[in-house]
Order: C-alpha cells, then structure tokens, then sequence
C-alpha cells in the first residue's frame, strides 16, 4: 500500500497522508459474506458507557472473517482484495472449486490469481495456513490460535507479524509483535507471512473530521476542567495538575498495576513484553 500525500490547498489538506488504495480490486464486499453491525457507542450490554469518547461515525456492514481457515485441504483462489471499515489489515476474498466464497486476512504481498490452502502438509508459502507444528523455526507468521480450533486471534492487525522462536515438548515459543514471548500449542495453527496493509501506521489523518467519521468524539484533558469535573481541573491561569496522571474517577493513569494476580494467565508467557 502506498501513502498519498495531497497539495496543501486547505489547512486540513495540509497535513493529511492517507491511503492511495492502489491496491484493492474491488469497491463493494460480498453481500452473502457481511452481516449488519450495530452501533454500541462505547456502552455495555447495560447500556452504561465503558469506552469513552466514542459515538457516531459512519454506518459500517461487518465482514465475516473466516479466522479458522475451515476448508482443509482444498486450494482457494484470490479473486479480489477488499477494504474492510471494521479492521486496519484488508481482506482477500477466496474462491474454493465447489464455489464457496470466504474473507481471509490479506497478507502482505499477496495478489489476485494467487492459490492459498489450508491443511497439515501444505506448503511453506505466504497465505497458506498450517499447524505450528509443521512449520519451520524463525518464520513469520500472522492469524495465529491461541486455542486449538478456536480461530486465529493473534497478529491480525495492519502490518502485523509474529515469529515462531523454537519448539519445545508440545509447544511452540511464538514471539508476539509486543515482544512478548508465549508458548503456544503445536497444534495450533498459523498463517504464513506478514499482515498486508504495511503503510497503515504513516496514515495521518489531517483533521478532526476524519476521526468523526471512524466515530471518534473530541477527548477533554482533565487539566482544562473544572475541579468538580476531574481531580486534575481547576487552578489559576494554566496549572499543571499538582499530582500524578489519574483517570477521572482518582485511579492512577500511568504504571499503575490494576491486574488482578491470576497464575493461570502468565502460565504460558515464557518472557514479559516489558521485561528484558
């Protein structure tokens, strides 16, 4: 994907680097593969708000991802990359011979007329998806299980990509884009290659529309209101705070451990993201 940088003929021009999409096929989705999504505006299932400073934006139809990769051993066809508003990665739409269609996460490098599988014994190829047991140390990989036969649910995103370390007993040591460093089982399955959609990080958006549209609302520092409103607010002319970063309701915003202790979860982490 190349970045376009626009002339400067408004203010928000100025600044914008965005997307050229030079290298989608297609403008509209599948209509058997997309499902109508509701607008949740940051609230829970309660209707109480969760996520702030979220709402609006435009109406999005969501795209029905096959992370599992569930046609084993039959080759699929590309026959078209798509934008996806759901996700920063784009989408490969895969044709099978019996004429199913299904969305894969688009690796980097992939075209249409490429053939990808999914199976046990397939190829060491990008795009073709196997179990972690048969794949070589040091390769990269993307859309990788957590769980057997759960579906892919780590490195997903826009240039994303994990890498298989070494395998130990029934386990494969995966380091995962954050550093982190897990022991997966081997017979989890992983994509082969790198997340397409590399540039997405060098998108800069130029203006506070374009946030509206992706249904971001305007954020408010704490220092700029009122002390009744956020324990940073108040003060004579422009203050600074007078204490450590805290989330409006007085919990500590910044190093902070709100984890609960749980022997379960760091059961499999081999090395901690933020630990050398």
């Amino acid at each position: 994907m190349a970045i376009k940088k626009h002339k400067p003929t408004t203010p928000s021009r100025r600044f914008a680097e965005l997307p050229a999409f030079d290298e989608l096929t297609k403008s509209k989705p599948e209509k058997s593969l997309t499902v109508s999504l509701n607008k949740k505006s940051g609230r829970n299932v309660r209707g109480k708000i969760t996520v702030r400073h979220r709402g609006g934006g435009h109406k999005r139809k969501y795209r029905i991802i096959d992370f599992m990769r569930s046609k084993k051993d039959i080759e699929g066809k590309i026959v078209s990359v798509e934008y996806d508003p759901n996700r920063t990665s784009r989408i490969a739409l895969t044709q099978y011979p019996d004429g199913e269609k299904k969305y894969v996460i688009a690796p980097a490098e992939i075209r249409v007329g490429d053939k990808i599988m999914s199976g046990k014994k397939v190829e060491i190829k990008t795009g073709n998806n196997l179990p972690l047991r048969n794949i070589p140390a040091g390769t990269l990989i993307h859309n990788v299980q957590l769980y057997k036969n759960k579906g892919g649910q780590l490195a997903r995103s826009a240039g994303a990509s994990a890498q298989l370390m070494a395998k130990e007993g029934n386990y494969a040591h995966v380091k995962l884009p954050s550093g982190e460093i897990r022991a997966i089982f081997l017979d989890c399955m992983a994509t082969i290659g790198q997340v397409g959609n590399i540039d997405h990080e060098s998108v800069s958006s130029g203006k506070a529309g374009r946030k509206r549209w992706l249904g971001r609302r305007p954020k408010v520092r704490g220092v700029a209101m009122n002390p009744v409103d956020h324990p940073l607010g108040g003060g004579e002319g422009k203050s600074a705070g007078g204490r450590h970063p805290v989330s409006p309701w007085g919990q500590p915003a910044k190093g902070f451990k709100t984890r609960k202790k749980r022997k379960e979860s760091d059961k499999y982490i081999i090395k901690h993201r933020n630990k050398t």
